[in-house]
């Protein structure tokens, strides 16, 4: 069979790979230039980050940053968008409208993350990526939008869906140890909080002893999604790359809840926002929850926000939708302190 029609890799709608190496990113994203929003004001202009990987980031001023308003230091929010590891775009319209509302809601400058996408760069350049990009965000090489507005004391990640993924494994690295890792943030520079909107892990949930009821419930969960969470499992040894039979999801990057992964008290910031949806995520997502809890995080200081009966990603479908505009506020509160 000619190699460049030998499917080795698919997952409909998102991704399909040939025996060639070619590749087909079948879920469509449609790109839209940075501007000046008419709906928010919000300036947008893309910049790069690291020359040597191509790594760029597209960066939201708001208007209250501009020379004729408030000259206060603004938060920085360091956004990562959904797709899997291998598909999506920081200039995906859909992504692109929701960090502009987000920056003029929560008066915050923006920096949405072109990381790299698999199976091109295999894991873990994208978790590289997004260390680069926080790093290139507290420290002097950043852009003067950053430079002359930003606050590196006030920093919040937040993801969606594998977005979230690396959310969660770039603030745990936030929060290392000196001696384990050598490369740490600058002195004054802080993740306050953290955010993941329907994040990307696998591995079902363990049940509560003895507890039936939940038990058929997330059994119910896992069940509906069967299909769609097999797919994901492959999906994340795909973007693993070669050798990556050995990548399975007793990973602590994919699964947080692993035996041996890090302590989630270990996390970096001081909040955490955790939002679930009715998807094939939700499971892990409520695990992931209890698990916070479970390691001594404060209710206070760590949400929950559940959106059933609504789905993956609706929030950039619908934005104008009762859900997309609580899950909105409920950023906006983390991001600005108004809980």
């Amino acid at each position: 069979m000619d190699p460049d029609a030998e499917v080795t890799f698919e997952f409909v709608p998102v991704i399909r790979q040939y025996k060639s190496g070619r590749v087909e990113r079948l879920l469509p994203i449609n790109p839209v230039p940075p501007s000046v929003d008419a709906a928010t004001g919000v300036a947008s202009k893309d910049v790069t980050v690291d020359p040597a990987t191509g790594l760029w980031a597209r960066l939201y001023l708001p208007v209250s940053a501009r020379p004729d308003n408030d000259r206060r230091r603004l938060p920085i929010v360091l956004y990562f968008h959904g797709g899997g590891l291998v598909v999506g775009s920081a200039a995906d319209a859909p992504e692109h409208a929701f960090v502009n509302r987000l920056a003029a809601r929560a008066g915050a400058l923006a920096v949405s993350v072109e990381y790299r996408l698999a199976p091109e760069h295999p894991v873990p350049a994208c978790y590289d990526d997004a260390w680069a990009a926080l790093r290139w965000v507290v420290t002097s090489a950043a852009d003067p939008w950053v430079r002359d507005h930003g606050d590196v004391a006030r920093v919040f990640v937040l993801g969606f869906s594998a977005g979230a993924n690396l959310a969660h494994n770039l603030t745990l690295r936030a929060g290392s140890e000196p001696e384990t890792e050598p490369d740490l943030l600058p002195r004054g520079a802080r993740v306050q909080g953290m955010a993941l909107v329907h994040p990307f892990f696998l591995s079902p949930p363990a049940p509560a002893p003895g507890d039936k009821g939940s038990k058929a419930a997330e059994e119910g969960e896992v069940a509906k999604y069967a299909w769609v969470r097999g797919k994901l499992a492959e999906m994340w040894a795909f973007a693993c790359g070669e050798g990556r039979t050995a990548a399975g999801p007793d990973d602590p990057r994919v699964n947080p809840l692993a035996d041996g992964a890090p302590s989630l008290r270990r996390l970096g910031c001081a909040r955490v926002l955790v939002c679930l949806a009715d998807d094939a995520l939700v499971a892990e997502g409520k695990a992931y929850y209890d698990g916070l809890l479970a390691s001594g995080w404060a209710a206070a200081d760590a949400e929950l926000l559940d959106s059933a009966p609504a789905d993956h990603e609706f929030h950039l479908r619908e934005p104008d939708s009762a859900k997309a505009v609580l899950l909105m506020d409920r950023l906006v509160a983390l991001i600005t302190g108004n809980q």
